[in-house]
């Protein structure tokens, strides 16, 4: 492949010879991989899974209700709903629904996708419902009456924004802050709101008042309002690029920039500032570390004042994963090795104490939810492992924990254990990564998955999906927490960004031939998935590494690394990926950029691509580009475009049970050759079946 693009015409994303293209890919591959009787009862085996009532209703907590948004095989659409805790210890709670999405879409004669909901503090009266149509980001943002079930009509002074990637948020009952499509030039490069407005109840929203202004190259602007009583305050905050941005307290005398790193986390609660470095900062006479969380006085330092607790501070095998507040406690979740541990810190008098919170599943993941900063010392705890089912379960900090809720085990998981092990890269690092499959270690066929960006960490959690669709047929599954992602903390995440993006492959590289090593799988027996910057990852592993690997699915990817900051929200990611519009930058883009790295006289394992026609945070044109070309040189590929979606790739559990029937179903066929067989090798035997349309 030439820097030239013979494909380019693949960008036009609802053109009709684009359209016309897909149509004919997607049907070619699902007569070749979505019929038979084996792919029909995996489809409903997984449709039960996503549309089953014994799953937990997980809520969140609005002045003394409990919300969910529920979708189920008689509302694929969804159904916003409610109940009192009361209620919600029964084994089957009355819920009293407040919007049911499938009905407002008959009655707009719309295709709407539920995309959230912003309330008023504190009474939560009012709502700003966000509404989708096919699943992209971009929204229509409609008022809604809680007490009288309705939406607020313009006439009635009712706020209502059409359809774009809008940010809003409530100031109080008559004012909004809303940063949207205003017009031309409102705008940044990344396809983001550059500007910021006061919006006035009953007022048109050109008449807004213009809060803040960015630049076209920033990535977005927005602002919000603390309502907290007592401690109100309105901040703006202007986002410079993906990871850095500039932050303000807006008052009647104007903006006031609070003196924070640009790269810093930054969070305000009642009198607090916290701060969690993502680099050496030197401040007050002192050095931190990146990785620290610190705490202090806001007031006090808006005053010039630089005295920081240190409340957390990595040692090399930890990290912060999180942080919330209840109303007087700050509760953590530390990450060693990539196993939860949960620390609850307490202000009082000008010091912190803390002590451990109880859960702390050992393999397992737990994750503090439904905080109420505002109300109470109240959490939700939400527990769950590769093969232990979700436990949902109610504290008070400083007391006992009850359990409200256990979700059903959907697969079988007797037999199957948990490991974990660590790869060595190239460069010598210790990658960590969990196994997951038979007592005996040797399954044959293996599925990989992986992430390494933004600083995202993948943690142990249970997937039915996976469970039933791989598990348990016998295959073994991994999750490899390479750099790029967030394990280790912010350095886990730098350490392989821009020039030295080659770390993230060449760490999932590592430990996939640390799974042969170990006698887990062959090269051909390994099969490997993953989604948006996982959709890069794989693309690297189909062009860098191919005898590695028996089958790649490849979605919603990245994949044009020439032209990725060009399309849609692309230009927002040059701080993580590098600028191919810089020589030298492009140089590094260059050595990977998978659609730039195919060669006609490769042998290359069988591979999916999979996406979504609505998708507008990463441009469907670049699935549609690679799989063009890899046609035209004649490798086994297959292309699959759902007309809805959005990134998610699915708009309800229908599309979504269909989606990863046919995913897991092609890696199930396309491995398991005799071992010894290479995956390049194996490719062939899966075109060959593709083409026949072999079940096997």
């Amino acid at each position: 492949m030439t820097d030239d693009d013979p494909y380019a015409w693949l960008e036009d994303v609802t053109g009709e010879t684009a359209l016309a293209w897909v149509r004919a890919r997607s049907e070619e591959t699902t007569g070749a991989l979505a019929t038979g009787d084996a792919f029909d009862a995996m489809r409903e085996r997984l449709r039960e899974v996503l549309d089953a009532e014994g799953k937990i209703p997980y809520v969140t907590r609005r002045a003394g209700y409990l919300y969910n948004f529920w979708r189920d095989a008689a509302h694929p659409r969804g159904l916003w709903r409610r109940t009192t805790l009361a209620e919600y210890r029964k084994a089957e709670p009355a819920w009293d629904v407040v919007i049911d999405v499938g009905e407002l879409a008959r009655e707009d004669g719309e295709n709407w996708v539920w995309q959230g909901a912003r309330t008023l503090r504190p009474d939560h009266r009012r709502a700003l419902i966000h509404l989708s149509r096919g699943g992209s980001d971009a929204a229509v943002v409609r008022e809604y009456d809680m007490d009288e079930r309705r939406f607020v009509s313009a006439a009635d002074g009712g706020f209502r924004l059409e359809e774009a990637d809008s940010r809003v948020a409530w100031i109080d009952a008559d004012h909004l802050y809303v940063a949207t499509d205003f017009g031309p030039g409102t705008l940044t490069d990344s396809g983001y709101p550059r500007v910021v407005k006061m919006w006035t109840r009953g007022t048109p929203l050109e008449k807004a008042e213009t809060v803040f202004e960015g630049r076209s190259t920033d990535i977005m602007v927005v602002a919000h309002h603390d309502a907290t009583p007592g401690f109100e305050r309105d901040f703006v905050n202007r986002s410079t690029d993906f990871w850095r941005r500039d932050r303000y307290l807006r008052t009647p005398e104007g903006l006031t920039r609070v003196d924070v790193p640009e790269d810093a986390s930054v969070s305000v609660h009642r009198e607090w500032l916290l701060v969690r470095t993502c680099s050496p900062w030197a401040t007050g006479g002192t050095e931190y570390p990146a990785g620290v969380l610190l705490a202090t006085g806001f007031d006090a330092f808006m005053a010039g004042e630089r005295d920081f607790t240190t409340l957390f501070a990595p040692d090399g095998r930890s990290s912060l994963e999180a942080y919330g507040w209840t109303r007087g406690h700050l509760l953590l979740t530390v990450l060693r090795d990539v196993r939860t541990e949960l620390i609850a810190f307490t202000p009082a008098d000008g010091t912190w104490s803390s002590e451990p919170l109880p859960g702390a599943p050992g393999l397992d993941t737990a994750t503090i939810t439904g905080t109420s900063p505002d109300e109470d010392d109240e959490f939700h705890l939400v527990t769950s492992g590769f093969t232990t089912p979700p436990t949902l379960s109610r504290g008070v900090v400083g007391g006992q924990t009850e359990v409200l809720k256990r979700a059903p085990a959907f697969f079988d998981a007797n037999g199957i254990t948990v490991e974990q092990h660590f790869a060595t890269s190239d460069d010598g690092t210790r990658v960590p990564y969990f196994v997951v499959g038979p007592r005996d270690g040797r399954s044959g066929r293996t599925l990989m998955t992986g992430y390494g960006g933004f600083e995202v960490s993948r943690q142990p959690e249970y997937n039915a999906v996976f469970g039933r669709g791989w598990l348990e047929r016998g295959g073994t599954f991994v999750l490899a927490n390479i750099r790029g992602g967030g394990e280790y903390g912010p350095e886990w995440h730098t350490r392989a960004i821009k020039a030295d993006r080659h770390k993230v492959y060449e760490d999932f590289a590592a430990v996939a031939r640390d799974l042969v090593r170990r006698g887990v799988c062959t090269a051909s027996e390994l099969a490997i998935q993953g989604g948006s910057n996982g959709g890069l990852l794989m693309g690297v592993m189909l062009t860098r590494y191919p005898e590695l690997f028996g089958a790649i699915a490849c979605q919603v990817p990245l994949l044009d690394m020439k032209r990725y900051h060009k399309l849609l929200a692309g230009a927002s990611w040059t701080a993580e990926y590098g600028n191919p519009d810089i020589p030298e930058e492009w140089e590094w883009l260059r050595a990977y950029s998978p659609y730039h790295n195919l060669d006609p006289q490769r042998a290359y394992p069988p591979v999916l691509f999979a996406t979504s026609t609505r998708d507008d945070r990463v441009h469907p044109g670049h699935a549609r580009k690679m799989a063009a070309a890899m046609l035209e040189q004649g490798h086994p590929v297959h292309y699959y475009e759902n007309t809805e979606g959005g990134h998610s790739g699915a708009s309800n559990n229908a599309q979504n049970a269909f989606r990863w029937a046919m995913v897991l179903d092609f890696l199930w066929q396309r491995t398991g050759a005799s071992t010894g067989e290479t995956g390049a090798a194996s490719a062939e035997t899966g075109a060959a079946s593709a083409e026949t349309g072999s079940r096997g």
